[in-house]
């Protein structure tokens, strides 16, 4: 609880009500939430609970988790593996991570220097552990896999099965399954891998819409670039997030914006990972004012005190609209968003309008927001 109230959460998010009542006797669930909704906090209070409430097998080994979270990118799970360490610091639990493109020896010395009650792993990695001798997953008590839809779409569930081969029968672990959506694939694999589950789902409409405002300015594409030098100089924003369509717009965006003296990153599937989760750093201390991204990349992005987001270019899928505007606004605080429709991405409005089941009216910038960059001399 001392945790919970250095972090600055007095109250439960809807989705940590529904799913603690159940999870904390021990009870299998399945959570439909968008992220911004707090379920990282609502899995790892259940586990943290767990983890202290029954004592530890006495035979027991390095590299033998009794938690066990598996997510599919790695910004999330370090992300996740943060927050643990943050809820677990009163208490004697250890959490590790283990993400492909990190130095792999790094994360074996970790694994042998102390006993490994909280692990969080990408499948890929995991199963590079666990192959090798190194991970064993026979004493897992949790098991948590967040972000199902999306272990889906990239593919990852002949790896995920493989892993849960390795720990002990679904009735002797408690396991939680999270996903943004409940589609059929993602039910049936809830069927086979929890018994009896509790399902929670929370609406996601007023996840992103209500505490984001949101505005969309009428711009040509030539002057997309001037009109956010001049939001982010003239307002001097500290910390937003722009999203472009492709990766070459976010590395043209992101070496302009650096030219032109602020301070940004881009993160794309281009970058290699350790420059990543670097960048990432940069961004959350607010070494870095603007961080630019792909869609993909953007989404295991999970930064507070983003004040405002950016559609450079209108996303053509809905969905990913709601999930780029998620990134301001969270956990109650209030944020705005800002797209700029031009000729080549206005047609992208009408599906997003009817998705959040509102129109956003469509405004011209004011004249000294297009105003020239100033040429460096």
């Amino acid at each position: 609880m001392h945790a919970i109230h250095d972090l600055g959460f007095p109250y439960c998010t809807p989705i940590q009500a529904g799913v603690l009542g159940y999870t904390l006797k021990g009870r299998d669930a399945i959570g439909r939430a968008q992220t911004g909704t707090g379920k990282t906090a609502a899995f790892l209070i259940s586990i943290i609970t767990q983890l202290q409430q029954t004592p530890p097998p006495k035979d027991r080994y390095m590299g033998e988790p009794r938690a066990l979270i598996i997510a599919p990118t790695r910004e999330l799970v370090v992300q996740i593996a943060k927050d643990a360490q943050e809820l677990t610091k009163y208490s004697d639990l250890n959490v590790m991570s283990f993400v492909g493109g990190m130095d792999f020896d790094k994360q074996l010395k970790q694994l042998e220097s102390r006993f490994c009650d909280i692990l969080v792993a990408t499948p890929g990695r995991l199963l590079d552990f666990n192959q090798r001798g190194e991970v064993h997953l026979d004493m897992v008590e949790v098991m948590v896999l967040d972000e199902a839809d999306r272990m889906l779409d990239m593919g990852f569930i002949p790896q995920v099965r493989q892993i849960i081969r390795q720990t002990p029968m679904k009735g002797e672990r408690q396991t939680l399954l999270f996903s943004a959506t409940f589609t059929e694939d993602v039910m049936n694999l809830a069927k086979q891998w929890t018994t009896d589950p509790a399902i929670v789902e929370i609406e996601p409409e007023n996840v992103a819409s209500d505490t984001v405002e949101q505005h969309v300015y009428a711009v040509a594409s030539a002057d997309k670039y001037k009109l956010l030098y001049n939001l982010i100089t003239q307002n001097d924003w500290t910390r937003v997030m722009v999203f472009a369509n492709r990766k070459d717009e976010v590395r043209r965006i992101e070496e302009r914006l650096t030219r032109d003296g602020i301070s940004a990153v881009q993160m794309s599937g281009d970058i290699p990972q350790h420059k990543r989760i670097r960048a990432l750093e940069g961004f959350r201390e607010g070494k870095i004012r603007v961080m630019v991204a792909t869609d993909v990349a953007g989404r295991g992005i999970h930064v507070d005190g983003i004040s405002h987001v950016i559609n450079f270019t209108l996303p053509e899928d809905p969905d990913d609209y709601v999930h780029r505007i998620g990134r301001t606004g969270r956990a109650g605080a209030s944020g705005t968003s800002i797209s700029f429709a031009g000729e080549d991405d206005a047609f992208a409005l009408p599906p997003i309008e009817e998705l959040i089941g509102r129109k956003i009216q469509c405004e011209m910038p004011p004249d000294e927001l297009l105003t020239p960059v100033p040429r460096k001399p």
